[in-house]
């Protein structure tokens, strides 16, 4: 993922709803993709079988290579290779399992890190220089607003180190604006988007609103 201009404003990042029907999965990805601006999709594959995973990891690229958007696979390189994703997010990686990752797969693969807790934590990450470090844990979006851990990090991360940071949005879309306003270039929904009452569609729409609005208030505050 590329770093953040200044002058851009936090581009959305969707985390794809964890089901067995993949059909319907990727159906509602799919839907999520019309509604607008969306950097990157991350797939959670957790299939016993390869072949399984590969044919839900498979069917996402599809729709959302159509649109320009990248797509990240949870932790299997074997399976974001195969089925031709972008890269691989490693879920609570130490800094040496995301260092070696880096040096096997970069830069074909993009490398996206999670886990920190601490300042300390994402510095010793940093070092294996990731394309991305993620603030957040996939599941726990459940609360309406962002964790202020992540948040605190997140806005911390982005006036110090130049990889790019996503910090995990809550289940309300109203979480996008706090996230924004953090300095972080991406921010992360899933519950927000595919849990809500709105469609998936709706509520991407909805979210680049909110974005589209942090970006012009804080154009006018500089």
């Amino acid at each position: 993922m590329p770093a953040r201009d200044p002058q851009s404003r936090c581009r959305l990042v969707l985390v794809a709803p964890e089901m067995e029907d993949m059909s319907e999965q990727a159906r509602l990805v799919g839907d999520a993709l019309s509604g607008g601006d969306v950097a990157t999709v991350i797939v959670i594959a957790r299939d016993a079988d390869d072949r399984l995973a590969q044919a839900r990891v498979a069917a996402i690229i599809d729709l959302a290579h159509a649109r320009e958007v990248a797509v990240i696979v949870v932790g299997d390189t074997r399976i974001a290779a195969r089925a031709g994703a972008d890269g691989v997010h490693l879920e609570g990686a130490n800094a040496a399992t995301a260092a070696e990752t880096v040096e096997a797969h970069g830069p074909r693969l993009m490398v996206g890190v999670d886990g920190a807790k601490t300042r300390h934590d994402a510095l010793e990450l940093g070092e294996a220089r990731p394309d991305y470090i993620f603030f957040g844990r996939f599941g726990y979006d459940t609360a309406p607003a962002s964790h202020p851990r992540n948040l605190a990090l997140g806005e911390w991360w982005s006036q110090m180190v130049a990889i790019p940071c996503i910090v995990q949005g809550g289940a309300d879309i109203d979480s996008v604006r706090e996230v924004a306003a953090s300095g972080a270039e991406f921010v992360a929904l899933s519950s927000a988007v595919f849990g809500g009452s709105q469609t998936p569609g709706e509520a991407v729409r909805a979210a680049n609103a909110l974005l589209d609005d942090a970006s012009q208030e804080a154009a006018g505050a500089a």
